[in-house]
């Protein structure tokens, strides 16, 4: 289960599990401070993109240096991944979607090869968008007092990701939602595969410690 994880966050393309473990733990840590990777108080191109654009702030650097990383680090997947995640990212990212069109419905390299990179070009957005849109535009049910919201246009993109002011609320909980099955593809698949066994020890925030959060800090009526 976890080689199969590691396969597909390679095949995302969004840098490998070490760096993106490391960005987001400090993004969670650092919300909103200039030591957030993808600071959403900086706009909306920023968070979205801008951030990979340009050099890191020196807050980012040194205190993404103090992020915890030591679990990680003893991961032999992820630090195999990290190895070779260059020639596992083009693998399952490019070269085996385009061998599948080009095998399943004759399409020729070319027409493969732009199907690979506009599928990528939406999976990435979506994903970006949970650092840009899901920081700006949406409501705050949990936290009034930061920037994450919940954005149902977001979650629809990033297959359940959006509802983010529960996930920064919440940050522990495997839904990253309140409700497990609203517009979230990630919260089903994980369920599969704890029916099957594979994934387990799943924690989740308990509907009386949400209410009792929403009644003190949410800009709502809850």
């Amino acid at each position: 289960m976890r080689i199969i994880l590691m396969l597909l966050q390679a095949s995302a393309f969004q840098d490998d599990i070490y760096v993106w473990v490391r960005d987001h733990r400090a993004h969670h840590k650092y919300t909103d401070t200039d030591a957030d990777p993808y600071k959403a108080r900086r706009e909306f191109f920023f968070s979205h993109i801008g951030w990979l654009m340009v050099r890191k702030h020196p807050d980012v650097i040194s205190k993404g240096a103090t992020v915890n990383m030591s679990d990680v680090e003893q991961d032999p997947i992820v630090m195999f991944q990290r190895i070779w995640y260059i020639y596992l990212m083009a693998l399952g990212c490019f070269i085996v979607p385009m061998l599948v069109a080009m095998w399943a419905w004759d399409e020729c390299l070319w027409h493969a090869w732009h199907m690979a990179v506009a599928r990528y070009a939406v999976n990435v957005n979506g994903a970006w968008a949970v650092n840009s849109a899901a920081h700006i535009w949406g409501v705050k049910p949990f936290d009034k007092s930061i920037t994450p919201v919940e954005n149902p246009t977001v979650s629809f993109l990033a297959l359940g990701e959006g509802w983010h002011n529960y996930h920064h609320v919440f940050p522990w909980d495997y839904k990253a939602a309140e409700l497990p099955y609203y517009f979230s593809v990630t919260t089903a698949f994980i369920d599969f595969f704890a029916y099957l066994g594979l994934a387990y020890d799943l924690k989740t925030a308990s509907p009386d410690i949400v209410k009792k959060r929403a009644l003190r800090n949410s800009e709502m009526s809850y």
